[in-house]
């Protein structure tokens, strides 16, 4: 019994090693391969979430993405919406925002580009302070802290 159990670890780690040799040649495709799969996609918590609308002028593309509420295991209590603007940007940026398309505004940002300062005046309980405003490689970039 004790010769069998050798004999089986022994076929077992050669085997192991020869899988091992064939498929790190193609760990890069292998792993393209897998990060096109339908269930494979990256967090919301990076990406700022998905576009809920988008404001074009003949300057700029403001872009309100949905809030984001992504947890470790669940959803959180407190969140964030992204606000990005895209193009030519003016050193003043002033907008009135209404992040849950309620048709009601929520808050008002303005943003001082050349000072790096935002000011943020909200007009609904839910909207609490400013997360991060920065510059980007497309534009300006903002998150908005929120709750459900």
């Amino acid at each position: 019994m004790k010769k069998i159990k050798i004999v089986l670890g022994i076929f077992w780690a050669i085997l192991c090693l020869i899988i091992i040799i064939v498929l790190f040649p193609g760990l890069n495709s292998f792993s393209s391969g897998v990060s096109r799969l339908p269930f494979m996609k990256i967090n919301p918590n990076f990406t700022g979430g998905e576009a809920a609308e988008q404001i074009i002028t003949e300057s700029c593309t403001l872009v309100i993405r949905k809030p984001v509420f992504d947890g470790l295991i669940g959803e959180r209590k407190h969140g964030f919406v992204q606000l990005d603007w895209k193009g030519k940007i003016p050193d003043i940026i002033s907008d009135t925002i209404d992040y849950d398309m309620d048709r009601h505004p929520d808050f008002s940002i303005r943003i001082n580009r050349s000072e790096s300062s935002t000011i943020l005046h909200a007009m609904n309980p839910k909207v609490k302070k400013t997360g991060i405003s920065t510059p980007t490689s497309y534009g300006w970039s903002v998150r908005v802290k929120v709750v459900k």
